[in-house]
């Protein structure tokens, strides 16, 4: 949020093809601004319009904006703005919880990727930086909230397996997504201690190895990172569009 005097530039209509949507806000004082509606001449001539507010005493205006040819946009939409001098209530985003077990080398590129993102992100691990035992990590994934996705990475297998064993055992509505990192080897080992645990091969199913988007290659922890935050988008976009269609 801007110190001193501020405009609060605010998407009260976005009609077709848009940049942000409806209810995105940015906030412009006459040295900064914070957030962002979209970018382009549609974000410049919001600034200047608030810092014109700003010099000449204005608290209130409207903006109608067709994004085509006189914008030299061609998103094709059309966008309503409100700009209002002070505002200080910022909409509410709604995070996606999701929990991610395990602290190392990609845990912790991971959580860094997911920071800026719409999750409320559980971190658990027993090293030093997330401090929490083993038996608090499988106490979480059987009793921890519903809804969550979560990522298993630990440095432990025997407790990667703990934790994935009491995930499946909760209802796909309680834990809609177990994804873990492995190789093929321990994934092979992953399923057949599955097996002899007694969960069946459509119970495993649940269980997604590898983990991240298909098709980015590399093994570095902020490339698998980057891959498993798109993944998380895309899961949160479907699970969010399957909540509100009530299925």
């Amino acid at each position: 949020m801007t110190a001193g005097p501020w405009i609060t530039v605010e998407i009260t209509s976005a009609l077709g093809s848009t940049p942000r949507d409806q209810g995105t806000m940015m906030w412009v004082s006459a040295a900064r601004v914070d957030g962002t509606i979209g970018g382009g001449a549609l974000e410049f001539r919001a600034i200047d319009r608030a810092r014109t507010m700003l010099a000449d005493g204005e608290t209130s205006a409207e903006m109608e904006l067709p994004l085509g040819p006189a914008l030299n946009q061609c998103c094709g939409g059309f966008v309503r703005l409100t700009l209002t001098q002070g505002r200080l209530a910022a909409p509410k985003v709604t995070l996606f919880p999701l929990v991610l077990y395990g602290g190392g080398h990609v845990g912790t590129a991971l959580y860094r990727a997911l920071e800026p993102l719409p999750f409320a992100v559980r971190w658990l691990d027993e090293r030093s930086n997330t401090p929490a035992d083993q038996a608090s990590l499988v106490d979480h994934a059987t009793h921890g909230a519903n809804g969550a996705l979560h990522y298993v990475m630990t440095h432990d297998h025997q407790l990667d397996l703990a934790i994935v064993s009491a995930l499946l055992r909760r209802s796909l509505a309680a834990v809609p997504f177990i994804g873990m990192i492995g190789s093929q080897t321990k994934i092979a080992r992953f399923r057949s201690q599955l097996s002899a645990a007694g969960f069946s091969a459509d119970q495993q199913k649940r269980l997604i190895t590898p983990i991240g988007v298909a098709g980015i290659k590399g093994k570095e922890p902020s490339v698998i990172a980057a891959a498993v935050a798109a993944e998380a988008l895309i899961l949160r976009s479907r699970l969010s569009t399957a909540h509100q269609a009530g299925s």
